[in-house]
Order: structure tokens, then sequence, then C-alpha cells
């Protein structure tokens, strides 16, 4: 249980901390990173990959994961197994409840030094809903896959790192946005992994 609490604490400090740095007293600044991850993305547009980021970002849209992991974890449940069921529904709402929380707290604005490739969303940017989304959903498919099918792993991470590059690729979000919002998803799920499986234990 302490872990869980570690990881879980972790997770908002990351979330807090970065948007203390970023919006101090409701200020927000671009430090370079930023600066130069969006200046980076607007000089890798391209006709073919321009529109292929606007389709890889749907694959965190809450839209879409919202309905796949709640089917999922239904069919986890009727067959009895409860822990998966849970680390798939509990990962998600719980990622996005932490992206909203925070979005309404530090409210940064979206990016503005170059032109959008989408209509930007109207909440605010920090951090990336849709990255810590993708995160929480493919670290849960990770770790339910287990080593025997370890061949899923890189393709789940690669579908979460297209899907964090997508935003900032379109210019909807800075690299801190999504920077941020992965590494608390990650954290978020591995806690809840581990509390599940602490509770699994001692029914066992």
């Amino acid at each position: 249980m302490p872990l869980v609490l570690l990881l879980w604490t972790s997770a908002l400090a990351v979330l807090a901390g970065g948007g203390w740095l970023l919006c101090p007293d409701g200020d927000c600044a671009v430090p370079l990173l930023d600066r130069e991850g969006l200046r980076l993305a607007d000089a890798l547009r391209a006709p073919a990959l321009d529109p292929a980021m606007a389709a890889v970002t749907w694959l965190g849209s809450l839209w879409l994961l919202l309905p796949v992991c709640l089917g999922l974890a239904f069919i986890h449940w009727r067959a009895g197994r409860s822990r998966p069921a849970l680390l798939l529904a509990g990962g998600l709402l719980g990622a996005t409840a932490l992206a909203q929380l925070f979005k309404a707290w530090v409210a940064r604005p979206r990016p503005d030094l170059f032109p959008a490739l989408a209509g930007l969303p109207a909440d605010a940017a920090y951090p990336s809903a849709h990255t810590m989304q993708a995160v929480a959903v493919a670290l849960a498919l990770a770790l339910l896959a287990g080593r025997r099918r370890a061949w899923a792993w890189p393709l789940l991470a690669l579908a979460a790192a297209l899907v964090g590059w997508s935003r900032i690729h379109l210019q909807v979000h800075f690299p801190t946005d999504v920077l941020a919002g992965a590494l608390a998803a990650g954290l978020w799920v591995a806690g809840l992994h581990r509390l599940l499986g602490s509770l699994s234990e001692r029914r066992g």
C-alpha cells in the first residue's frame, strides 16, 4: 500500500509541480522546450503527414477509448475477471479525471506560436488529456498482456507515443503538456495495478 500512495502522490506532484512551474500566479510561460518543440513540429509539416497525424490523434480520444475500454471491462467482468476489468475502466477514467481537474486548475492557454492544423479545443492545454488517456490505456493493456504477449508492448508504446506527438504536430498542445500528462498517467495506472494486485493477494 505504501507504494500505491507513493505512485499516486508522484502523479499528483508531476501535474501540480508542472502547472506551478509553467503558470506561476496564473501567468503562463512558454519555455524553450515548448517553443523549439512546436517549431520542429511546424518544420515537419507535409501533405502526407498532416492528415496522418490528424487520424492518429483520435486514438487518444475519449469518444473512442471510453466505449472500447468499458466494453472490454464488461467482458472481463462477466467472465469473473474483476482485476483486469477494474484496471481498464479505472485506468482510463482516473486519467481522464486527473486531466480535467488540472486543466481547470492550471488554465493554460492553447499554443498560438504557429497555425494549428486542427480546431483548438475549448478547454485548457495543460495537461494533454488525449496523451493521458492513450498512455493509461496502453499501459493497462500492456500490464494485462504480461510477458507471454510481450510482442504487444512496443506496439502499445508506439501508439501512445504517436498520440502524444500528434498533439504537438497539430499545434494544439505544448510538449510540456504531453510530457507531464504521459508521466502522470503512467504513475496513476502503475499505482492502480499495484493496488488491485494487493487486494487480489489478500483475497487469495
